[in-house]
């Protein structure tokens, strides 16, 4: 059976679509439909209540567009809010977490930095995450600043540069050998970081790993779609021209209040 319903995504603004892009290469004849909240970005300094608010205010959204799943494209969304979704809303959720396992599991430090959002790293869900792992050394790093930077379309900026260089430091000086993005935005800025880090420190965020999830779930609730020519719809709530710079102006960007 074929489902051309949407896939609908969520973020606290534009980082979310590093998510998106994972998964429309993975399933490109799915139709999909991004929210992006840049109004509220970023979600990382908003109480948990707030950010179960936000996560259900745009999950009506999507499911008034019939939204067939929802993949919350967001690391503080999905660690403060994924219970309370899918105790609320019949349809399956698909969240995204700091890639934590992967990267204890192969470093030979035994030491790993995650570069995240205060709401991420101080969540129920992420310490308890962390906790599967008491042989590893975690570098916890609060990326503040990181994603108003992206937001404003400010990924090249001295000012990121400099703050980069003082998060990434001290992970440095303990000898990582992994560094995790825990922030769905944070890949846009993997060409800074690697212009920072040594060589031999590898990179990894969560972006193919939920793409595969999504298509596993969609597979086993016989959801897939197989448009011929399927559609990719963006909105946004603050500034389309930066949500629209980094869809390369590829697709079609409303901005629209909600």
């Amino acid at each position: 059976m074929i489902n051309s319903d949407p896939i609908g995504l969520f973020d606290s603004g534009i980082g979310g679509t590093s998510i998106w892009k994972e998964i429309h290469n993975l399933l490109p004849n799915e139709n999909t439909i991004y929210l992006a909240d840049s109004k509220n970005a970023p979600y990382g300094l908003k109480s948990k209540e707030e950010i179960v608010a936000l996560s259900k205010k745009n999950t009506e959204f999507l499911l008034n567009q019939n939204a067939k799943l929802i993949v919350v494209a967001c690391n503080t969304a999905t660690t403060n809010a994924i219970k309370e979704l899918r105790a609320s809303y019949d349809v399956p959720f698909i969240g995204i977490e700091p890639a934590i396992k992967p990267a204890a599991n192969k470093s030979e430090t035994h030491t790993i930095g995650i570069l995240a959002t205060k709401g991420t790293l101080s969540s129920e869900l992420f310490n308890q995450n962390v906790m599967n792992y008491p042989n590893t050394k975690i570098i916890e790093q609060v990326g503040n600043g990181l994603v108003q930077l992206i937001e404003e379309g400010n990924i090249e900026s001295v000012e990121m540069t400099s703050l980069l260089k003082t998060y990434l430091k001290p992970m440095m000086e303990a000898n990582i050998d992994y560094l995790v993005l825990g922030c769905s935005h944070y890949p846009y800025l993997i060409p800074q970081i690697k212009k920072i880090i040594p060589k031999h420190i590898k990179i990894i965020d969560s972006g193919e790993a939920v793409a595969r999830q999504t298509k596993n779930i969609l597979t086993q609730t016989n959801l897939l779609g197989l448009e011929k020519k399927s559609s990719q719809i963006f909105y946004t709530n603050y500034n389309p021209m930066v949500l629209k710079s980094i869809l390369n102006n590829k697709y079609p960007v409303i901005e629209k209040e909600f």
